[in-house]
């Protein structure tokens, strides 16, 4: 068996005492501190959820709305070509007479 080295005879280092209560209260107020942000944030979050769900609400019923009204657009606009085509026939209609062409010839014209 080897034997060990250095002297048996040397002091031994007392090590210094570690302050545990110091740094047990260290790491407890960073962890408060920590948690307090962890709070704000959460409450944060809440807060943007909140209002990214009113957002959202708005924006369905803007779609619904925007959607309504091209509806009406369109319905106004065929119902204007509609007009349009039932004011030329009548013109084409007076014209013909106008002209003296009978009214079996004009329907024989419009089929």
């Amino acid at each position: 068996m080897p034997r060990p080295k250095g002297s048996k005879n040397k002091p031994k280092i007392v090590k210094a005492t570690v302050d545990f209560a110091a740094q047990i209260a260290e790491k407890q107020s960073a962890k408060e501190a920590v948690s307090a942000k962890i709070a704000s944030i959460t409450s944060n979050i809440d807060a943007l959820k909140a209002d990214l769900k009113i957002k959202k609400a708005e924006l369905k019923s803007i779609d619904k709305e925007i959607a309504r009204i091209e509806a009406k657009k369109i319905k106004a606009e065929t119902k204007a070509a509609e007009s349009a085509k039932k004011s030329e026939a009548e013109d084409v209609l007076k014209k013909l007479l106008a002209s003296g062409v009978s009214a079996d010839e004009i329907l024989a014209k419009l089929k």
